[in-house]
């Protein structure tokens, strides 16, 4: 469950939940709209939120578990 937390949720309350915040403000970042600058921002911050997801959870899935005998 904190995986789908991590992967999904992080990224759709970032972009979805804070967006009309975000929309109602008229700041620039390098000369960008700070709503353009954010969702940009998110694509690469969604790909860092589902890379701590297959790190902490999934990194070791398709390894065959060592037996001992």
């Amino acid at each position: 469950m904190l995986k789908f937390l991590i992967g999904i949720g992080v990224p759709y309350a970032g972009v979805i939940g804070l967006l009309p915040w975000i929309a109602s403000l008229d700041w620039y970042v390098f000369g960008v709209p700070l709503l353009y600058a954010w969702i940009f921002s998110w694509f690469v911050l969604t790909s860092g939120c589902l890379l701590i997801c297959w790190r902490v959870f999934d990194r070791d899935a398709g390894k065959p578990a060592v037996q001992i005998h």
